[in-house]
């Protein structure tokens, strides 16, 4: 049987942006972002995995994973997770600190 890919997207908690890949173990790859053993995300942990999808080969994935990366893709994104993205901001914006003058 073939391996099977992932291509998906973190939510950056630290920065609110997107990071997209793909790989064949999700849970390894999601753990690794996480515990900064990823050279392009350690200093935006941490990350919460908001979307994937499954190809049944790397060619795909990889094809899909450069497609999410497009202006195309990142509307999709946005279109598809418009309800997450909604409830993020406000969560971020139910914990942003209030400052009073005394």
């Amino acid at each position: 049987m073939n391996e099977i890919y992932y291509v998906y997207v973190l939510l950056s908690e630290k920065d609110g942006d997107l990071y997209t890949g793909y790989t064949n173990d999700l849970k390894d790859r999601v753990n690794k972002h996480n515990n900064g053993d990823v050279q392009s995300t350690k200093h935006r942990t941490p990350l919460t995995l908001i979307y994937y999808e499954s190809c049944l080969n790397q060619t795909d994935a990889i094809k899909r994973e450069k497609k999410l990366k497009t202006t195309w893709g990142k509307r999709y994104l946005k279109s598809r997770l418009e309800n997450y993205f909604k409830e993020f901001a406000e969560s971020r914006r139910r914990l942003k600190p209030i400052y009073h003058s005394f």
